[in-house]
This record gives C-alpha cells, structure tokens and sequence, in this order.
C-alpha cells in the first residue's frame, strides 16, 4: 500500500515567544523518530494526546491507543468520523457478554517463538518482581517454549502441563527443541513430588491468579485470535484498547496492554517482507506507558522507525521508568527519541531533563511551568530543533453522529468477538469438564455400561445421576451447578490429583515394619472394641505391653502345626498392670492403627541385632550379638511402696564397719629442722665460690645496713 504524503503535519500547539502566537506541528516523516511526553498529573498529556490522535484518524492513518483509564480511549471513540466507523475496533475486556479472541501464544513464524518467550518472560517479571525468582523463570520459560510447539494452545495450558500427565504427554510429543524436549522428559519427570510441588506452586499461583478472572479467562483461552494485528497496522485500522485499572485491576490491565504491545511488536517485524516504500505509518499511543514498559520496549524504540511503528508515549516522571535498579528503558527513550515534550515536573525530573534544555531553561523554569504549557525540542527535517516555549492547543471537537459511539460497539462485537456461552463451552470441553456432546468429556471418562451412576456433586453435595461413571479426578456437578458455571457465576473446581507418594514408598515403609491397610470405622481405643475380633499373625496393632505379649506367645508354626525352624522362642515376662508411661504409649498406637496405619512383625533373622533377655525383676541383660530377635525396649522399674521398704529394712541384716584408724600427724618441727640445715649448707657453698668468710659477710652486712641471718641458738637482742 502507499505510504501517502509523509509532508503531512499534525499540530501541536502554538509559540509563545513574545507574544508571537504561531500555530506549529510536526510531519509525518519526522514522527518516525518518536514523541516523549512527561509532565505532572493533570497539566494537560491526555489532551495533547488526544488532539493528536483525533487528526490522526481523520487523516486517514493507522492508530492503536492504549488506555490504562478508560477516558482517554472513550473520548476518542466518541469522535470517530462516520466515514471510519467500520474501521474501529474497540476492545474493552469489561464487556464479557462477548468477549475478543487473543491468543498470545499464536505465533505467526515459528522463528519469533523465542521473542514472545522472552517478552511474556518480561512482563510476568515487571509485575510479580517481589515473588519472581530464578526457579520460576526457568520452570515457566520451558512451560511456554513447550506449549507454542503445539497449534491451537493458549496460556490456560501453562497449568495444565505442570500437573496433568496425560496432557503433558500430548504436548512433549509436539515438542521440536530437544533441550526443551530434555527438560520435560529427563528433568521434570525425575523430580520428587515434594519438590516438584514447592516449584510449580508459586506458578499455579500467579498465573492462576491471572486466568481466574472469568473475563480474562475467556479472552486469552481462545484458541483462534479474533484480532489480526498485522492487517490492522497493514490496512489502516484504529484499535481502542480500554484496559481501565479500575475495572479490571492493575495487574490484569498490564498484562493485557503488555500483551498487545509485544503482538503489535512482532507485526511490526514481519513488515521485513513488505517494501520500505510500501510500509504504511501505524501510529503507537500509550499513556502511561510505564505500566506497560519492559526490557523489550527498548527495542522497540530502537528498531520500530524502519518497519513505520511510530510511538507517542507519556508518563509523569522519569523513575517510573527504573525497576529493580535496570536503567535501560530510560536510556532507551532518552537516548532514541527525537521529539521530547516536557509539562510541569517535580524537582528531581527537573534537575534530569535540565540536561536536555539548557542553556534556554533552567531547573526553575521546569519547575513553575503553568498548566497546557509546555518546553519543547522539536524534530523538524531529521534535525533537532534548540529548545523554546509553547502553549498546547484546546481539545478539539468535531460534527459527529450522537449514535456513532453505539454504532462502532455493536459493528464491534459482530466481526471481532464471540459469544460467552460459546467461548466458556470450548473452554470447558478442552479442561475435560464435558464431552463434545456436552454432557461427558469423551477420552477421560467412558460412559457406564450399566446405566447412569449415583455421584456427589462436589460443590453443594447433593447427589445426583450422571451418565458416565466417576473416576474421583474429575469434578462432577448436578444440573443446578453446571448452569452457574455456564453463566460464570460459579468458579470451576480443579481437579483432585491423585496421591503418589504413599504407592511410592510403600516398600520402604514394609522394611521398616510399617503397612497401611483400610482405615478401621470403630476409632475406640483398643481397650473397649471387641476383643473377640482375631488378630492376623505377623501385625502388631501397637508397640506396648500388648504388643509385645503378643509377639512373645510362642514359635511361629506352619499349616500342619510344626514350629517354623530358624526361629527363636521369645522369653516373655512376669505380668504387671501397664504404668502411665505405656498407657500413653498403648493409646497412640490405638490411635494410629485406627487410621489405618499397622506395624508388621518384623523377621527374627534380622542380623546384627543385640539378643535381649529379662531377669526376674524385669530388668534387661543384653548378651553377645546374635541373629535372633530384635531388641524389645525395657520396661521402667515398679515403684515400690513405703510399707514395702519399712519391711526390706527390717529383714536386712546391718552391715558392722570397721574401725577407723588413727590418721597420722606430720612432724611439723622436724620438717622445719632440715630446711634450715639445707639453707645454711647452700649459703655456705655460695660464700665458698665467692672466696669470702662467714666472718668479713657478717662485718660487711652490718657495716651496710643490711639484715643479718639469726644463726640457730642464738639470742637476739632488741
């Protein structure tokens, strides 16, 4: 198609220099290179971008707006010129009588499967940044690359595959990528269920929380998009997305924008078959643009100029634009921009846009600016124009037909969407809720040769009569709900999935002596059921006293009565009432075996097990390691009463002690004798070294001063 004149101009508003008041706009060929609009809540962006947008359409050009609010998309649907009605789409997911097929998984080349990977990847990790972890990317990126192989499947199958193995089989068959083949086959499968439910469940979680919302659902659970992006940038289309945050919740209205955005991207990028000079120009309107902005709209400012994608994007302040410490859509737009609009800012934009505007203006300047005024470096001829001053024009009004509004919703709703019943009974026969005759899903469940069966409806519990037989997997309804689910007034249950865990570690317990068996309906402790009720041999119902006792009655015999040989008797032990030790022990095993739970006896030709025998006052004496019987715990020793040891005392015979010997004193005086015989013989030797008498020491201790030694018997005078 022709690209038309690329000299037509789109106004903005007027200069304001002097008093010069000059009307002024920017061509369609200098629109290639962007517009950036940042300014403050309420200083006049939508009405900027709404004037724009309104000359755009009666210019004949290709536009999508998406509208976080509402407003701004129902203001221009109500301005739509008579001549273009047929050439509107709105969609608006509030609207769930008849809801748009848009199917993100459908890709249209298999070679950009791996760029909707990575952008879907994007959006979940923009919104669920505080839950998102390196696990989760991995599990969900092989969930998509899996599901994408398959024709006809959409995000409803992301957990589906994590839990049902039947469906996981049809898909892993579909699979061309032998890594992602490898990881569902030789990963997946291998996994433990306790840790492959920690990984799934933060899955399960917030992707569940995105497709249960009935609207939500049946617009991404078509297989077949309604909404064929390509021909509506190729043949001129307007497409109105009004994802109001306050009508379907932040995160679903970012994710739905976000969705469109990366479709709208990959069109874009198929325009590489068609000519340069054949492309036409679609024009990108996206206010409050950072709820939708990840890693991949960088690129698409970057690389959309040369496929005609021309982006007119506004925000009201720069660290919108930062998450989790990632500059690069900031870089991004300030690097590749060519038109930058700035309103009113706060102080922080102020000080960053002051970069892009001086010398002409100065923080300050930015700062005070009054509402619809703004500072502007427009692109003209491919060359950024210097910095000046201007004043937005008025919104814009035109002659329009009053019914043109419920014109274009209801041309709408003919061509682009389908009806909710239809769209939910697809639905629900592709989740194996119904057959494709509406009444039993026809591979799971197979209808009872023998008539109609009793179920239990699993939401209100009254019984009713089904034509299949349940198989305890699958929900099963009676007429009154199946109609409210139909109506989506009632939320589907999942189904129940079988647990693995207990046929997997059956035999592991049977080594430790542990069986489950059928869970008995009298829950009386042991003690009060009827104790004529037999017992099988080998099962113990508990490891006390009884138990025990139990196991202690004898040799194992044969059929034919003959005692089993390799077996050792068991020795048993004096009878006593049980103490509050084993009752609390008796009543747990009473317990447990009500639940089903029972303990095998183990086999007597364990080895290594310490041989245990039992003395007369029931204490236990371990003997040499023999391959008999394994060890029995101890009973604690009976309590004897006062009386009882009064009476022990009196029968015992008082041992006589022998007397005590005299401990011996030291001879203290003797002691210090010797010592001081053993001092004077050792100052002798030092004087004998030193060459001098006892004499001329003496005479020179006193001539000092110094302190002379008392000899011994010698009497000192004071």
């Amino acid at each position: 198609m022709a690209n038309g004149n690329d000299n037509t101009t789109t106004f903005i508003g007027k200069t304001n220099f002097r008093s010069a008041e000059r009307i002024f706009g920017i061509n369609a060929k200098d629109r290639r290179q962007h517009i950036y609009v940042i300014g403050k809540t309420g200083v006049g962006k939508t009405v900027l971008l709404k004037n724009m947008a309104l000359q755009d359409i009666r210019a004949g050009h290709g536009i999508c707006i998406i509208d976080p609010h509402g407003e701004f998309a129902e203001e221009v649907l109500a301005q739509i010129p008579s001549e273009r009605t047929n050439d509107v789409i709105y969609f608006n997911p509030v609207d769930a009588d008849y809801p748009i097929g848009f199917n993100v998984l459908e890709v249209p080349d298999v070679r950009y499967k791996h760029l909707i990977v990575s952008d879907l990847l994007g959006i979940f990790t923009k919104i669920w940044a505080n839950v998102w972890s390196a696990r989760m990317e991995y599990i969900l990126q092989n969930c998509i690359l899996a599901l994408i192989d398959t024709p006809g499947t959409t995000l409803l199958g992301i957990p589906r595959i994590l839990v049902d193995k039947d469906y996981r089989e049809k898909i892993i068959a579909n699979v061309k990528d032998p890594v992602v083949r490898s990881f569902w086959v030789h990963e997946y499968e291998t996994w433990r269920d306790q840790f492959r439910n920690e990984a799934i469940v933060p899955i399960q979680n917030k992707v569940g929380q995105f497709l249960n919302t009935g609207f939500i659902r049946n617009i991404v659970g078509q297989s077949k998009s309604t909404l064929n992006i390509p021909e509506i940038m190729n043949t001129g289309k307007i497409l109105l997305v009004n994802v109001s945050k306050g009508k379907i919740g932040e995160d679903n209205s970012a994710l739905l924008g976000a969705m469109i955005i990366t479709k709208i991207q990959l069109a874009a990028m198929e325009r590489v078959r068609i000519a340069e000079e054949e492309r036409r120009d679609f024009y990108l309107y996206v206010d409050e643009f950072q709820n939708f902005a990840t890693d991949s709209f960088a690129s698409i400012l970057s690389e959309a100029r040369k496929y005609r994608l021309n982006l007119i994007i506004a925000h009201q302040y720069v660290g919108q634009l930062v998450t989790d410490n990632s500059t690069k859509v900031r870089d991004a737009v300030f690097g590749n921009v060519g038109t930058m609009i700035s309103f009113r800012v706060g102080a922080a934009d102020a000080e960053e846009l002051e970069k892009e505007f001086t010398p002409e203006f100065m923080q300050q300047d930015l700062i005070n600016l009054p509402n619809h005024q703004v500072y502007l470096k427009l692109m003209v001829g491919g060359i950024t124009s210097r910095p000046f001053s201007a004043t937005t024009l008025a919104p814009l009004q035109f002659e329009t037909d009053p019914g043109v509004k419920e014109k274009i919703i209801r041309v709408s709703r003919e061509r682009y969407t389908n009806p909710r019943t239809e769209v939910e009974e697809k639905i629900a026969r592709w989740s194996g809720m119904i057959g494709d005759d509406g009444a039993f899903p026809d591979s799971s469940v197979a209808v009872s040769s023998s008539g109609p069966s009793e179920a239990q409806c699993w939401n209100c519990g009254k019984m009713t009569t089904v034509p299949f037989k349940p198989d305890g997997k699958r929900p099963v309804y009676c007429e009154s709900c199946y109609k409210q689910i139909q109506d989506g007034k009632l939320i589907p249950l999942p189904e129940r999935m079988p647990q693995v865990g207990r046929a997997r570690f059956s035999d592991s317990l049977g080594t430790l002596g542990i069986e489950f068996t059928a869970p008995t309906t009298d829950r009386r402790p042991r003690s009060m059921q009827d104790e004529s009720k037999e017992t099988p041999k080998g099962v113990l119902q508990g490891r006390g006293r009884e138990a025990v006792a139990r196991r202690s009655a004898g040799p194992s015999r044969s059929s034919s009565g003959e005692p089993v040989q390799g077996r050792k008797e068991q020795v048993s032990f004096p009878s006593r009432p049980l103490n509050s030790w084993q009752s609390r022990r008796v009543g747990r095993e009473d317990n447990r075996d009500s639940r089903g739970i029972k303990l095998r006896a183990l086999p007597t030709d364990r080895p290594s097990v310490r041989e245990t025998q039992w003395n007369e006052k029931g204490q236990n004496m371990p003997q040499k390691m023999t391959d008999s019987r394994p060890l029995a715990r101890p009973l604690p020793q009976r309590k004897i009463s006062l009386s009882e040891l009064v009476a022990k005392k009196a029968t015992t015979p008082e041992k006589k002690e022998a007397p005590s010997r005299p401990r011996a004193v030291p001879d203290v005086l003797g002691l210090r004798k010797v010592l001081g015989e053993f001092l004077r013989s050792d100052q002798a030797i030092m004087r004998n070294k030193r060459g001098i008498s006892a004499e001329t020491e003496s005479r020179k201790n006193s001539s000092n001063g110094a302190k002379r030694v008392v000899q011994p018997g010698e009497t000192v005078k004071f």
